[in-house]
């Protein structure tokens, strides 16, 4: 039994415990060791590294975008200001399923296919942790419904800011112009300043005034640090630099006479232009039919823009700038005075006009728009009054065509008025060497009739034919035209650019001829003046839209509506100290004494109406002139 019985070995279960013990403390001793030194990595080596990190998930740089700068007409009266708004925006980076976003965001607020489509190409466009707006102008309810499921939408925010607004809507669309966000095409040209610029910023200016100046309307753009917790909300605002607000603009643009031009046109296609005699200031700017600006602001339904870009009527064309008409008989008075200048007649020639003209050795027959003719005795005065082609062809057949040329661009036609606009058209005034360039044949005589009674190749703006007229009743000083009058209050001195030199007697009987248009027996212009307490010099205009046949008779009757002729009228008033000049042009509106010159009438009606304080002006400064001839053709007159 003895030798069954085991006996404990203490010193061996001592030795085994102790080694195991020094295996366990050896363990946790290395365990130890790593751990201090995933510490000493984490706290010491790379504290820097993790501190950045976690300040940029806490801390944020935002940029905070300048105001812009407002405009007002030359009264005071707002034309374009910012009012606010709400926009729901999300931050990529903190959302998880950005698809499940959108789909219950859908749910909460009405989002569209072009609202996620233009979402979607901003994404790769945007800094990190920059909101992406997704849907502007969002309503009380709408921004209720966010709220109250704001748990489920990390990464969403509803965040208030200024959006542009056009106070007077379609008024001023062609001038003021309109903001719009930036697209592809204009982030691709950006430079790495613009980029700066830009931050925070999702409208860029488009067309109008708001293009032309954008530089001084945009401002420049303030950051904050901000702390945000995870959830990315705002905590507390750190450091701030504040933005710089776009500077203000007041325009010569004068809001009732808009109104006034507006509605003197009436639903007639076509332009009006108003411009101060003494400054080159536009008063006036209207294009017809017009737009609401508002609605390209925040981004243009495509429905909204179909309509507007398939409309018949070209509600989107600024006619005042890039609408290249014939005008016609409008140029008569210059073409009178480069006459007169250049010696091929005098202040007492007279014609016989029996309705008709010939070129010697050339069997065709230029007809008259009267085809009896004006008389036996006709002078440059009646020759004006009464619209006599047959006293101009008469001049223009001994007259050269690069005479004529110079006569025109030193009032400014055939090249860019300069006016602060963007996208402006130099209309057409052809010479010599232009037709041999563009055509590829010589100068025929039959070229110079055409061209003395404003057609064949010859096209204006209602812009230049305003300058043209402004410069005629400065009697030669020829003005820049202006939109802004002043920026931060600062007034921007006129411009001359240069001065149309001819004797005080060619002025004298140029004036008379204008003035017989409107007070004359057989004046082609009389509705003009009116019941007017002034005098007005004026020349009516006709511009074919369609040729006729040689021998044949013009019937609008038997012409589709928009193939008919535009009617023109050009003038300024007083006649004894002239303030405003305008042009007038109705497309397919005929006769030019009918049609035009009753709106311009109703123009210097209430312009010269006013107290003298309203309409009060700023001295000029001369300023050389350094305009281009134009050199390449351009398009027949648009028709509508």
């Amino acid at each position: 039994m003895s030798e069954n019985l085991h006996f404990k070995d203490h010193h061996t279960e001592q030795r085994l415990f102790r080694n195991r013990m020094l295996v366990a403390i050896c363990g946790v001793v290395v365990l130890l060791g790593v751990l201090v030194a995933r510490f000493y990595n984490l706290q010491v080596v790379h504290f820097e590294d993790y501190r950045t990190q976690s300040d940029e998930n806490r801390i944020q740089v935002r940029p905070v975008p300048p105001t812009r700068g407002l405009i007002y007409d030359r009264n005071g009266q707002l034309l374009a200001d910012n009012r606010p708004s709400y926009t729901l925006s999300i931050v990529r980076e903190r959302v998880r399923d950005l698809d499940a976003t959108l789909e219950l965001l859908g749910q909460l607020v009405q989002l569209n296919d072009s609202d996620v489509e233009k979402f979607k190409r901003r994404l790769p466009r945007r800094r990190p942790f920059e909101p992406v707006p997704l849907r502007y102008r969002l309503s009380e309810e709408e921004i209720a419904r966010i709220s109250v499921n704001e748990f489920h939408l990390v990464g969403v925010s509803v965040e208030a800011e200024l959006v542009r607004f056009y106070p007077e809507q379609d008024l001023f669309a062609h001038s003021v112009g309109y903001v719009g966000r930036i697209n592809e095409r204009e982030l691709s040209g950006f430079t790495q300043e613009d980029v700066r610029r830009y931050r925070g910023t999702q409208s860029i200016g488009k067309v109008g005034l708001e293009r032309s100046y954008e530089e001084l309307l945009l401002g420049e753009v303030g950051f904050e640090n901000v702390e945000t917790n995870a959830r990315g909300r705002v905590l507390r605002v750190l450091e701030r630099q504040d933005p710089k607000p776009g500077a203000e603009l007041t325009l010569h643009l004068d809001t009732r006479l808009q109104e006034v031009a507006t509605r003197a046109l009436g639903d007639k296609r076509g332009a009006v232009v108003a411009i101060d005699v003494k400054t080159g200031g536009v008063l006036a700017f209207v294009s017809q039919p017009s737009f609401d600006p508002n609605l390209f602001v925040t981004g243009i339904s495509f429905k909204d823009y179909s309509a507007l870009r398939d409309s018949l009527d070209v509600p989107l064309f600024n006619r005042v700038v890039q609408g290249q008409y014939p005008p016609g008989s409008t140029l008569k008075p210059m073409m009178g005075l480069g006459g007169l200048a250049d010696g091929i007649i005098e202040v007492d020639t007279k014609i016989r006009d029996p309705g008709f003209f010939k070129l010697p050795n050339d069997p065709r027959i230029y007809r008259d728009w009267k085809r009896t003719g004006h008389g036996n005795h006709v002078d440059l005065v009646q020759g004006l009054a009464e619209s006599c082609d047959t006293y101009f062809w008469d001049m223009a057949s001994r007259w050269s065509i690069d005479q004529m040329h110079d006569i025109a661009t030193r009032f400014g036609l055939g090249e860019k008025t300069g006016i602060d606009l963007p996208r402006e058209y130099p209309g057409l005034f052809p010479s010599r060497d232009w037709k041999r360039g563009a055509r590829g044949v010589p100068w025929f005589p039959g070229d110079s009739l055409n061209a003395v009674l404003g057609q064949g190749f010859v096209l204006a703006t209602p812009l230049q034919l305003a300058v043209m007229t402004a410069t005629i009743a400065n009697r030669g000083t020829h003005y820049r035209p202006q939109m802004v009058m002043a920026v931060d209050g600062v007034e921007q001195p006129p411009e001359v650019l240069h001065h149309v030199d001819a004797r005080p007697e060619h002025w004298d009987v140029v004036f008379e001829g204008m003035e017989a248009v409107v007070y004359a027996t057989n004046g082609t212009g009389k509705r003009a003046g009116a019941g007017l307490d002034f005098k007005v010099a004026g020349k009516t205009g006709t511009a074919q839209v369609v040729g006729i046949a040689q021998g044949a008779k013009y019937d609008s009757e038997a012409l589709k509506e928009r193939h008919r002729d535009h009617a023109l009228f050009v003038a300024f008033a007083p006649m004894d100290d002239p303030q405003i000049a305008v042009s007038v042009l109705v497309e397919n509106g005929e006769g030019g004494g009918l049609v035009a010159a009753p709106v311009a009438r109703e123009l210097f009606f209430d312009w010269m109406s006013r107290p003298l304080e309203d309409t009060a002006s700023i001295q000029p400064l001369y300023i050389p002139h350094l305009g281009e001839q134009c050199t390449e053709p351009m398009g027949r007159a648009f028709n509508g």
